[in-house]
């Protein structure tokens, strides 16, 4: 007896949960029946745009030669769509087909019906789009950050439902920390993940930006911005060590005069610093006699 061979997921678990895919039969959609789990071939007329769409941009060479392997080879992997009423459907994912489709002047095109609330549509636009490789990083972190605060998905199940470690997670969420200037340069493909990994670990913003202006400027490898970070870390370590040395010098220098003068009127003698070397000194006194005493002192009389 032949075996039917078993169809390849390339979607990850978390979507394939989402969507409930099964065995794919091709027919043609009736006017008015239930969402189903089979596959229909719909008019590219009647499927509006995703308005959860993550993507920000997309490649337009990339996108031409989508439409020439359309026109040659059809639609390989069926858009999702949702349906909204009579011939009026909205795409869950697929927007690169749909456009390329049209492009090519393609009337129709395979499309799997899902039954999906705003919140489930954003979801699987979501976990549909970061399981590409054709996003950039920036992209991937937005789609990450609004999986965890629109969807209400927890961190430490994030990376289970998008088919990645926690750490790889992590490192992404943390560009979103980066300057605005440098959030760009990446979605630009201006720097790397790897450049940019290396400017996390960099504290200040205005060393941030200087190092990025370099990147960009002289092309620099990942491995050299990597030994810039190092390099200013220790720089700053030595800064700062010092600093508390100093510091700490004067201190005691301070105390010690303290109390000799404290020993010398008869009174406990503050001494106050501040910025640019200024301070104070305190002599209290007690009394006017006291105040006669401390002034003998000073040979102030």
């Amino acid at each position: 007896m032949k075996k039917t061979p078993k169809r390849k997921s390339v979607l990850g678990r978390g979507l394939s949960a989402l969507l409930d895919d099964s065995p794919i039969t091709i027919k043609p959609i009736a006017a008015a029946t239930t969402p189903v789990k089979s596959l229909h071939e719909i008019s590219v007329a009647q499927i509006e745009v995703n308005p959860f769409q993550p993507r920000t941009s997309f490649d337009q060479e990339a996108m031409q030669e989508l439409a020439q392997s359309i026109t040659v080879h059809g639609i390989i992997q069926p858009v999702t769509v949702r349906k909204l009423g009579k011939d009026k459907y909205q795409l869950i994912a697929g927007e690169r087909r749909i456009q390329a489709s049209k492009q090519a002047n393609k009337k129709t095109i395979p499309a799997f019906i899902r039954e999906a609330n705003d919140q489930q549509m954003l979801e699987m636009s979501l976990i549909e789009n970061v399981q590409r490789e054709d996003l950039n990083a920036i992209e991937i972190a937005l789609s990450y950050q609004r999986l965890l605060s629109e969807c209400k998905i927890k961190q430490e199940e994030l990376g289970h439902r998008v088919g990645k470690n926690r750490t790889t997670v992590t490192n992404y969420l943390r560009l979103l920390k980066l300057p605005p200037d440098i959030q760009i340069g990446i979605r630009d493909s201006k720097i790397s993940m790897g450049h940019a990994r290396a400017l996390i670990n960099v504290e200040n913003i205005e060393d941030k930006l200087a190092i990025y202006k370099k990147i960009v400027k002289n092309d620099l490898s990942v491995r050299v911005v990597e030994y810039l970070v190092r390099n200013l870390s220790r720089k700053r370590s030595e800064t700062t060590t010092k600093s508390k040395t100093t510091s700490s010098e004067i201190d005691l220098e301070i105390n010690m005069l303290q109390k000799q003068l404290s020993s010398h009127f008869g009174t406990k003698v503050s001494i106050k610093t501040g910025a640019q070397n200024k301070g104070e000194i305190k002599i209290p006194f007690i009394s006017v006699d006291d105040l006669n005493r401390i002034l003998d002192i000073l040979n102030f009389h």
